[in-house]
């Protein structure tokens, strides 16, 4: 019996990329629910080192607002700098369609959700990418910006998502060395 293609809606690890967007010392501790956030960063970034899915992270003014927090830099060694809200002009990534690796599926992640996520979002959206947000690994000062960031781009085309989905979703099945790595994430 031969297998069935999945769903153009699923990600898979050959077509993803990974965005981590300014998740930076003084940015963080601010964040409501940083914890969590930053614990579901880490598990993405993780995973997609165990995928083999390239991850990019991203820092606003770093002169003025710091590094990425020791557990992002230690991980994530591609790490532009920025002064534009949005991440497109320093990524060094073509357009969807041309991508000569097939990436055009973004996970993005990081903060804050209202400003530099969301206008990173619907850039990547109108250069072709399909965007997903993973909603538990963003976040905002205030709840409320974080709501209507995640209303804004789901309206205007991103899949909101979570990090547990995107996980397995990229692991895309049981019964696997990597899936027992995955797993051991999703239960950390």
């Amino acid at each position: 019996m031969s297998e069935l293609p999945h769903s153009h809606e699923l990600l898979t690890r050959t077509e993803s990329r990974l965005l981590i967007v300014d998740m930076q010392e003084k940015l963080v501790p601010v964040i409501s629910g940083h914890e969590a956030v930053l614990a579901n960063c880490i598990k993405l970034i993780e995973a997609a080192k165990i995928l083999t899915v390239p991850t990019t992270a991203t820092e606003q003014y770093p002169k003025g607002l710091g590094s990425s927090v020791a557990q992002i830099a230690e991980r994530v060694s591609d790490r532009p700098e920025k002064i534009e809200f949005s991440c497109l002009n320093c990524l060094d990534w073509n357009s969807a369609g041309s991508d000569p690796a097939g990436r055009f599926k973004v996970v993005v992640a990081g903060i804050e959700s209202h400003v530099c996520v969301l206008q990173t979002v619907l850039d990547l959206l109108s250069q072709g990418f399909r965007v997903f947000v993973a909603a538990d690994a963003v976040g905002s000062r205030k709840q409320g910006d974080r709501e209507i960031a995640l209303q804004r781009m789901a309206s205007s085309g991103a899949v909101i998502t979570t990090t547990e989905s995107v996980l397995f979703e990229w692991c895309e099945r049981a019964g696997t060395p990597e899936f027992k790595e995955i797993s051991r994430l999703v239960r950390d």
